[in-house]
């Protein structure tokens, strides 16, 4: 429940952001950039503190590596759903879910060290 919570006040932080830099005139795919970017060590802080109750920084790597997934799988659906013709406001709406579901299995992964390679104390 605390992941959905945090997860709905990110995701709403992060297409804010991508909303606003697309409005103000950058390209989708630069505004994405950026969204992300903003939006990584946040995210991070809220996830382990408020989520998963993980002490430290040893885990930022490789959540910052989910986070690389999931904007690849962002950019890519954002480009083919803008070469559809959406609008790219309404483009990322769409995208909004099912990144966040990719989020929350690699996230709530790595913060509870379920992958191999993320395996380290709490």
């Amino acid at each position: 429940m605390r992941f959905a919570i945090v997860g709905v006040l990110n995701t709403a932080f992060g297409y804010a952001l991508f909303t606003i830099l697309n409005l103000s005139g950058l390209p989708p795919q630069i505004a994405l950039i950026f969204s992300f970017s903003g939006g990584v060590m946040w995210n991070f802080m809220t996830h382990a503190r408020l989520v998963f109750d993980t002490k430290g920084v040893t885990r930022l790597p490789y959540y910052i590596l989910s986070y690389l997934v999931v904007y690849i799988f962002n950019a890519l659906s954002l480009e083919g759903l803008l070469s559809m013709g959406l609008q790219p406001i309404i483009a990322q709406g769409l995208i909004v879910l099912p990144a966040a579901i990719l989020a929350f299995i690699l996230i709530s992964r790595v913060l509870t060290g379920q992958f191999p390679w993320s395996a380290s104390t709490r």
